[in-house]
């Protein structure tokens, strides 16, 4: 646990959470700044800041619970579908930095948008690209 990350005292239990589910490793909470009607945060109880700290058997199970509970979330709550989203630096949008999976219930008529739109011809080489990628491999 970090020392002064708040979602480790989420997690574990040193803040009062709206928990839909716990375990040995996992709290999955409601976020009390939702986006939608059921906005859940997936949060490890160990802390790591994000996807590239994890062991495989965390992120699995990550998923896994992702997977699971985004089902149960959209048959209780009557979604129309579901965003499981996950944020790796600053660049990407993350703003708490302990590794979390949102589950966001959406909803035909809800107003959010998350700020992916059709991308557009690139000003570099697709190429290229695929070379400085796949070298490192």
């Amino acid at each position: 646990m970090a020392n002064n990350c708040i979602f480790c005292k989420l997690a574990n239990g040193e803040i009062p959470t709206r928990t839909l589910y716990e375990d040995d490793e996992f709290r999955i909470i409601l976020d009390t700044g939702p986006l939608t009607k059921g906005h859940a945060l997936i949060l490890p109880k160990k802390h790591a800041e994000n996807i590239f700290e994890l062991d495989e058997e965390t992120v699995k199970r990550a998923y896994q619970l992702a997977k699971q509970f985004g089902a149960k979330m959209i048959a209780a709550l009557k979604a129309d579908g579901m965003n499981i989203l996950q944020n790796n630096g600053s660049a990407a949008g993350q703003s708490v930095f302990h590794f979390h999976i949102h589950l966001i219930p959406r909803y035909m008529e809800d107003k959010v948008k998350l700020g992916m739109e059709g991308g557009s011809e690139p000003e570099y080489s697709l190429d290229e690209v695929l070379k400085e990628i796949t070298k490192s491999f």
